[in-house]
């Protein structure tokens, strides 16, 4: 498939409670993660919404997207997403229409319809509002009108909000957020990093039937990518591990908080739990230097993506940071390349 000439790369953070530690030294190993991929060339930095899950911090998403926000000045910061189907659509439209006005021109808007969580959970947040995800067109387009100028003699507004224009992106993981950004002519972002089988039948739902419009004039696809990258195919395997035990956790109906490494992840489970769990990572990037690009530039030919929004839970924070080095130096060498 043909790849775009002008790749971007971007981060997408879940803001891991690394276990033993707290949500607040989540929030500063993010801001200390945004500070630096801000100066290593990433587009833009997304935190995502998740509920009752002991190892993600970033359940107020747009609380955590001021403090990142606010703590830097040029990478455009947003969600990865806002699960829509938890909320009022004028919430959220006064809540990015203030991110907004306080840092103007750098606030994404992404939306998901799934809950971010589970279901008791689910119902928790929704408190009554008799909202699901079959309502997700229309809170999406309500959401729309929020951020457009007032129309004559419209009762309700966000303030603010309205005339903003925050830019919004569809989420997903099939595809029928894939057939609704190209209806409205939106940039779809897949999520490929936990469930990677569909993305070639949605991203091309998506291309066919893309519709331009004011907000995009021809299709724009995001893809997730775990990327764990050290100085050596060993050690990122290692690192590695980390994500390996959250989907595991998860399989077994009892998440944690994120587990340091392991040198043996072969002892931590059976034939069946690893099937699932190399299934759900299957969209991964791990290595050295050289081994990552050999397989960025494979995702990048299957895919033909716009734009890759690389995720890694890696246990140390320091880790983590050389991680997101090691990959901005392999984008940008693909970048040259293809310039």
């Amino acid at each position: 498939m043909k790849t775009p000439s002008r790749l971007l790369y971007s981060v997408l953070d879940l803001a891991p409670i690394l276990q033993g530690e707290t949500a607040a030294d989540s929030f500063r190993h993010s801001l200390e993660l945004a500070q630096q991929v801000e100066k290593w060339g990433y587009h833009r930095f997304w935190l995502a919404e998740h509920h009752n899950i002991p190892g993600v911090a970033s359940a107020a998403t747009s609380v955590v997207i001021g403090f990142i926000a606010g703590g830097t000045s040029t990478i455009r910061v947003g969600s990865g997403g806002i699960m829509l189907p938890n909320h009022a659509p004028l919430v959220i439209a006064e809540q990015f229409g203030t991110l907004e006005s306080l840092y103007p021109g750098r606030i994404d808007l992404g939306l998901g319809r799934a809950p971010g969580g589970d279901q008791t959970t689910a119902r928790a947040l929704r408190r009554g509002l008799g909202s699901s995800g079959d309502t997700f067109p229309g809170d999406v387009q309500e959401l729309q009108g929020f951020f457009s100028p007032a129309l004559p003699g419209q009762k309700v507004r966000a303030i603010p909000g309205q005339g903003l224009n925050v830019p919004l992106y569809l989420l997903g993981s099939s595809t029928f957020s894939a057939s609704l950004a190209a209806e409205l002519g939106l940039p779809f972002a897949f999520a490929s990093h936990f469930a990677p089988e569909m993305l070639h039948q949605a991203i091309g739902i998506y291309r066919t039937h893309f519709r331009p419009s004011a907000a995009l004039a021809k299709p724009h696809v995001m893809v997730g990518l775990n990327v764990f990258a050290a100085d050596t195919d060993e050690e990122a395997t290692r690192l590695f591990s980390s994500l390996q035990q959250v989907f595991l956790h998860l399989i077994r109906g009892w998440p944690k908080q994120l587990q340091p490494p392991v040198d043996d992840i072969d002892a931590l489970w059976n034939p069946v739990e690893e099937a699932q769990v190399s299934r759900m990572t299957r969209c991964s990037a791990v290595g050295s230097p050289k081994s990552l690009r050999a397989q960025i530039e494979s995702l990048l030919d299957e895919t033909g993506a716009d734009e890759i929004v690389a995720t890694a839970h890696i246990h140390d924070p320091q880790a983590r940071l050389r991680s997101f080095e090691i990959a901005a130096q392999v984008f940008q060498d693909l970048q040259k390349a293809r310039a």
